[in-house]
């Protein structure tokens, strides 16, 4: 199997979703850590598990179910991802954004994507809501570019513009729904690195000096493919822990603490997509 991600692999894909549903989804939700009961608010749901679907990367880490979802949120028609796969699980980094290249062939022109994220600026605490305003792609900036490899000029320009990643009208909405809601978004940068290890105390000293407000190990791939697609996209990080230079002794992170507190802000964020679907 070829690291290049082919046309015909992704019309293969789309065409087994669609013969699972009749629906035409028009916003798309990527589901990080923690977060995948989200999905349980999708009314009458079409259910595709990934393993069903030919060349569909399926993610083996804790928290990500891989099933899609298509069903009605907010009176609109979604394609919702429960679960993702990751870089690090050992996938060429094309291979892991199928799923947008599918959702974008099934008509998804709006996506939302929320991940777990560490916290690197100090103004933050464990179980904020993070807008991504911008990224730093390190592997992306390192070669392995989700659009490196032939280009399909009818999806997208072969060297997309990346001025704005996420989209500044849909950041404007968020921070108006969270204060509808009682609650506050931070805004910040979102730094990508590979994974599966957790930052060293001299790697996350390096992120806050080049400008890095949070990091994970996700998201930014997809974003890329979305992009290159003439996508729109919101980016959500929750906080789930504080990624700290200088950890004091004995201190260690989990990926149970990282799950513990998705599931802690599932109220917080529900609230948000809900409104953000009802609005688009």
């Amino acid at each position: 199997m070829s690291d290049f991600l082919t046309t015909t692999e992704v019309a293969a894909a789309a065409s087994v979703v669609r013969n699972y549903t009749n629906k035409q989804p028009t916003i798309g939700l990527i589901l990080g850590s923690g977060l995948s009961s989200l999905a349980d608010a999708v009314s009458e749901p079409d259910i595709i598990h990934s393993n069903d679907i030919p060349h569909w990367p399926v993610s083996t880490v804790a928290g990500h179910q891989g099933r899609l979802i298509i069903g009605t949120l907010e009176g609109k028609t979604v394609f919702v991802l429960q679960g993702r796969s990751h870089f690090y699980e050992g996938l060429a980094i094309n291979r892991i954004t199928l799923p947008v290249r599918v959702m974008h062939a099934l008509g998804v022109r709006t996506l939302i994507v929320t991940n777990a994220a560490g916290g690197i600026n100090a103004q933050y605490a464990p179980g904020d809501l993070m807008l991504i305003k911008d990224h730093i792609n390190f592997l992306g900036m390192a070669g392995n570019n989700p659009l490196r490899g032939p280009n399909d000029d009818s999806v997208g320009a072969r060297f997309p513009d990346m001025t704005e990643p996420y989209d500044s009208g849909l950041r404007h909405l968020a921070h108006q729904i969270a204060a509808e809601n009682g609650f506050s978004l931070q805004e910040g940068v979102y730094a990508y690195v590979a994974g599966p290890s957790y930052e060293t105390p001299a790697e996350l000293r390096f992120l806050r000096m080049v400008g890095a407000d949070a990091v994970g190990m996700s998201t930014v791939p997809s974003v890329v493919v979305a992009r290159h697609a003439g996508i729109r996209i919101l980016g959500v990080s929750t906080i789930t822990n504080m990624a700290v230079p200088d950890p004091a002794p004995g201190t260690k992170l989990t990926h149970d603490e990282v799950l513990e507190t998705g599931m802690r802000v599932i109220p917080k964020l529900t609230a948000l997509l809900h409104g953000m679907v009802r609005q688009l």
